[in-house]
């Protein structure tokens, strides 16, 4: 058996990346993040489709990509800031087509009032900066780790840590704010 120049190269740390089986499973994800950043979900579907092209097309470097999952959300997060900033970043609710699940041991009263709740907590969301409602996403809807968070966004998981709860603190206040004045 032929020896490797490389004594800390072994074939099983080489992971061969499947676009069927790594990549397009993140799409929801994808949508989700590019959704929360443009407040657009056909725009997000957009982002999305030219996303997994532009990753595609990278296909020969994969290889050489550390986090095939954090470079993916970093094109999809870059497409996304794009987008907004082509279109002067028209600000608009997210689209409340999103599917909730019936909780059958509210009452309708009880349903409709955790609606309202969802509702002004989305709109409270959507009118935070990007950086908080990116981090916010990804952490709090996506449930990525700091450090995948600090990759896709370039910035420091500290920066990634302060966003978040800035974004949380922001958002308890709003909604404090607007259930005291019965808004």
């Amino acid at each position: 058996m032929a020896v490797h120049p490389d004594p800390l190269f072994h074939p099983f740390h080489m992971k061969k990346i499947n676009f069927r089986t790594d990549i397009l499973p993140l799409k929801n994800q994808l949508y989700r993040l590019a959704q929360r950043i443009t407040l657009d979900s056909a725009e997000a579907e957009d982002i999305v489709q030219e996303t997994l092209i532009k990753i595609w097309n990278r296909r020969e470097t994969w290889n050489e990509i550390e986090n095939i999952e954090a470079f993916c959300f970093t094109i999809c997060r870059n497409l996304s800031l794009d987008s907004i900033k082509r279109h002067g970043n028209q600000l608009a609710s997210l689209d409340e087509t999103q599917t909730e699940r019936a909780d059958t041991a509210q009452t309708p009263s009880e349903q409709t009032i955790h609606r309202d709740q969802l509702a002004l907590v989305r709109q409270i969301v959507d009118n935070l900066p990007e950086k908080q409602r990116s981090c916010i996403q990804l952490r709090d809807f996506e449930g990525k780790s700091y450090k995948d968070i600090a990759q896709i966004l370039e910035i420091s998981e500290e920066q990634v840590k302060v966003n978040i709860f800035r974004g949380r603190q922001t958002i308890k206040q709003r909604f404090q704010e607007m259930e005291n004045f019965g808004i």
